[in-house]
């Protein structure tokens, strides 16, 4: 069929609905008809699809379409099928008349767009259809499944290359939404896409926030995150299916819409699962990352990824699912250092060497990501080969580096003097050869000795130990804050490897100054001696809180951001109770900057004015607005140097010591079992007398959770009890580590 630009804008908008092509399309489509081979890198949403089978529509014969994703299939079937579009899919959810009649319609032509699995491809019955009914057009999805350094190789994707071979006349477009500069050569490489042309689109998702987040109260954490979508669409992914089940569950318990997905369920429940999630008949699907790929619902408002990642590639497209329809949605991480223990465990599996380190070095860069102080955006841009500026326009309408739509672009931060310490980083990266990461240059900066180190005689070199007063995650947010400067530069997406840039070098050369902005690291939250909680009590004007919630809605919405991006809860009830009416009583709020001051102050004061005046409401003083959190002062300590123990801790003692249990005094006290087993740990701790003996395991499980305690160097117990498994409790992990550290102290004495 003979097409033009107007024709092409015909198919356009009679087949598809569409009065114009968005970004690349046209010329991937222009491509594809002139019978050229292509290469197309979309982000999800970006509209891939179209730009084979608008074609497939335009071309005599009939398109074949590799696809991995069975659910996909379906999905893109039913949308073509109501576009009038004849297409199909052979795959293993239909019998085998089924599918041997739709090769039957394909062979009389009564087909356009043939969808199959990359394992069928194998098979005789297909090739001998191929043979006798060959394609006009050759499109493979998710071509990264090809590569072996991708994220998600798959081996039937190697037969690809074959059938490449066999019909090496037919053009061939190959898409994928996730590859790395090196991946998209391999890809061309596998398929012989010799003379092809690549259509590389920006990485960026706008409407996309990133944000990541402690895993300390995870769950409360996820239960407030699905209750502030109000019912939207929401993927939660989980590491494992025991976990899909379980937080589904728990979601379920607190009147959340929830359904868990994973392999291990009955197929039809499977399905019918994500009908229901597609339907709206379901709000929440809680699964494994094999949830997800498939699905086409243009409306998910919230991803959260429960655990780690492996790779970045695979939680860039998994994040891909929400906000297709360019709508501002809400991508989730909670992280801590157990969760890369527990991939650290996987990986140390794989036995081919080349393969383990390979997937090491995606992990770092997970890692990397998810611990990192500047723009979350910029990063992955860059990890993907997207190098463009990212900047935003604050609210005073200056350029600001950075998207504005990340956590770390919108937190506080403050200026410092960094001239001494990046002079100390750039010399680092340079005396060790700009051969290593950031995690390499924190630890010869720190004057650490590891085996590497001495190995590489790294020990020697003056930069070793120039920045001992300072911790690991400094050193990496300011790695992080060099890079975003353009004094470093990531070397290679694959490896991670830091190198300086001619920008670096001559602010060495030129002993320049240099003040970077950045986020206050936060300390590690524990549950201290003396906690107590300063707002959850507080007695404040519900009708007002509504009201502060709408503007703080109507900000969020201008800004593309989360509603609690602009002030959480805490920070709105304090206002609606104590109603500052002068931007110097509201900078007293809790979670007011500076730069929330001056970027909101105005609106929300003026917002607490009226309503005071329309309500005839002063606002409230007393001894002043709430403080801001202060650092904790030195505990009391009693005559013989231990620390006091506070009003509560004493009350758990004193129970414990009259013989009470621990779920007896939970009971009691109100508070869950747990709570109770880390106050006795806490007394156990401050008094080594005081007789723990009966809450510890056998013999012989405490020789085995003293093997696993001191195979892990991290401090965290989640890693030691993902190692000892289900049949051990935290109770019994939390008294052998007490007992282990009384004995240490015992011997230091």
């Amino acid at each position: 069929m003979a097409t033009t630009n107007q024709s092409i804008q015909n198919v356009l908008k009679s087949r598809f609905g569409f009065d114009e092509f968005l970004p690349l399309q046209e010329e991937i489509v222009s491509n594809v008809l002139a019978g050229n081979d292509s290469l197309v890198l979309m982000p999800t949403g970006a509209g891939k699809s179209l730009c084979y089978q608008l074609p497939a529509v335009c071309r005599d014969g009939y398109t074949l379409v590799i696809s991995p994703l069975i659910a996909l299939m379906k999905d893109q079937v039913d949308a073509l099928q109501a576009n009038g579009i004849p297409a199909a899919f052979v795959n293993s959810t239909l019998s085998v008349q089924e599918n041997e009649q739709i090769l039957v319609n394909a062979a009389q032509g009564d087909l356009k767009i043939l969808y199959v699995a990359p394992e069928r491809i194998a098979t005789t019955r297909f090739q001998r259809f191929l043979t006798n009914v060959p394609p006009s057009l050759i499109a493979i999805d998710e071509a990264h499944c090809i590569s072996e350094w991708g994220h998600d190789f798959r081996p039937d994707y190697r037969n690809l290359k074959t059938l490449r071979q066999r019909f090496a006349a037919i053009p061939v477009i190959a898409l994928t939404a996730t590859a790395t500069e090196d991946v998209r050569r391999d890809i061309a490489d596998q398929l012989q896409l010799i003379e092809s042309k690549w259509f590389v689109s920006s990485f960026n998702r706008p409407n996309l926030n990133y944000s990541v987040r402690p895993k300390q109260h995870a769950f409360e954490s996820l239960l407030g995150l699905v209750k502030s979508h109000n019912n939207e669409s929401a993927i939660i992914y989980c590491f494992s299916r025991k976990q899909t089940e379980d937080v589904a569950y728990d979601l379920s318990e607190r009147g959340i819409s929830a359904a868990p997905y994973h392999a291990g369920l009955d197929n039809d429940l499977r399905r019918a699962t994500q009908d229901r999630f597609i339907k709206d008949e379901v709000s929440v699907i809680v699964a494994t990352i094999a949830f997800g790929m498939g699905i086409d619902k243009p409306d998910v408002r919230l991803v959260v990824h429960y655990n780690l990642s492996k790779s970045l590639e695979g939680y860039y497209q998994e994040t891909g699912r929400a906000g297709r329809d360019g709508l501002p949605s809400e991508c989730v991480l909670f992280y801590n250092f157990g969760d890369r223990v527990k991939q650290d465990f996987f990986i140390n599996q794989i036995e081919d060497p080349t393969e383990r380190q390979h997937a090491s070095e995606k992990l770092s860069a997970m890692v990397e990501y998810s611990e990192l102080r500047s723009c979350r955006r910029q990063y992955m841009l860059r990890y993907f080969g997207d190098h463009t500026d990212v900047t935003y326009l604050n609210e005073s309408g200056d350029l600001e580096s950075g998207c504005g739509g990340c956590d770390v672009c919108l937190a506080e931060k403050e200026d410092f003097d960094a001239t001494e310490i990046a002079q100390k980083i750039l010399s680092a990266v340079i005396r060790t050869g700009e051969r290593f990461g950031a995690k390499h240059v924190s630890d010869v900066l720190r004057g650490l000795r590891a085996k590497r180190i001495r190995d590489l005689q790294h020990d020697q070199l003056t930069v070793h130990g120039i920045a001992s007063d300072f911790s690991d995650p400094e050193l990496r947010q300011l790695i992080g804050l060099l890079e975003a400067e353009g004094l470093l530069i990531i070397s290679s997406a694959e490896f991670r490897t830091l190198a300086v840039t001619e920008k670096g070098k001559d602010f060495l050369n030129e002993r320049a100054n240099l003040t970077l902005a950045r986020i206050p690291l936060e300390p590690e939250s524990s549950l201290g001696l003396n906690d107590s909680s300063n707002s959850g009590d507080l007695d404040y004007d519900q009708n007002l809180f509504s009201e502060l919630k709408s503007l703080r809605k109507e900000i969020a919405n201008e800004r593309d951001v989360p509603a609690y991006v602009i002030f959480g809860d805490v920070a709105l009830r304090e206002m609606a109770h104590y109603m500052p009416n002068s931007l110097e009583t509201f900078s007293s709020i809790s979670g007011v900057g500076a730069t929330k001051l001056e970027q909101f102050g105005d609106r929300f004061v003026t917002l607490l004015i009226d309503y005071c005046d329309e309500n005839d409401l002063s606002p409230r003083v007393r001894s002043g607005l709430p403080p801001k959190k202060r650092k904790r002062s030195k505990r009391n300590t009693n005559a013989d140097g231990r620390p006091s123990l506070s009003r509560s801790l004493n009350e758990t003692k004193r129970l414990f010591a009259d013989g009470y249990s621990i779920d007896e005094i939970a009971n009691e006290r109100g508070f869950a079992a747990k709570t109770i087993v880390v106050h006795l740990e806490k007394i156990g701790r401050v008094d080594p007398d005081f007789n723990l003996d009966s809450l510890l395991p056998t013999e012989d499980r405490i020789t085995t959770i003293e093997a696993a305690l001191k195979s892990n160097d991290s401090g965290y117990l989640a890693p030691v009890k993902e190692l000892l498994g289900e049949s051990y409790s935290y109770e019994e992990i939390r008294m052998v580590r007490l007992q282990m550290e009384r004995i240490i102290k015992a011997v230091e004495k």
